[in-house]
Order: C-alpha cells, then structure tokens, then sequence
C-alpha cells in the first residue's frame, strides 16, 4: 500500500465514523482526535476498521502512530 492508498483509506473511515466531520480539512499533522473530536470509543472503531481494511494487526502499542494522517498514513504504508 503507497502513502496516498493509506491517507485516503484514513479519510474514508473517518468520515463514516465521524460523518459530521470532514477530515480533508485538517492538516497532515493535527492530532485526528482533537480535530474531529473523537471520543475514545469512536478512535477504537476508527483502529479496528483500519486493521480489517488494511489486513494490518494493529495493537495498542500502535496507537500513536495513528495520531495524525501523515503519521497514520506512513505507518499503514510501513513494512
């Protein structure tokens, strides 16, 4: 998966989990959380559907990984 394939792939789950929101609108590095106010239970829907979409076990340990696109979008594209 190229960054880009990872960045629209994060795009696309945040706006079915946080339809209000619109994540094109945040910069690469703003923390996803705070800029589309997830709560906790909504950033838990977010990792799962990325690890189904993705074929990527993503642990807890992962997390802040997936703090910002840019850094979401570099770790799903990642070895």
């Amino acid at each position: 998966m190229t960054p880009a394939q990872a960045h629209q792939m994060i795009t696309d789950i945040l706006r079915e989990i946080a339809p209000d929101a619109d994540p094109d609108t945040i910069g690469g590095d703003a923390d996803i959380r705070d800029a589309l106010e997830l709560d906790s239970l909504d950033f838990l829907n977010f990792v799962e559907e990325l690890s189904q979409r993705s074929g990527r076990r993503i642990d807890e340990d992962d997390y802040p990984q997936l703090a910002t696109l840019a850094s979401g979008a570099k770790f799903l594209a990642g070895p």
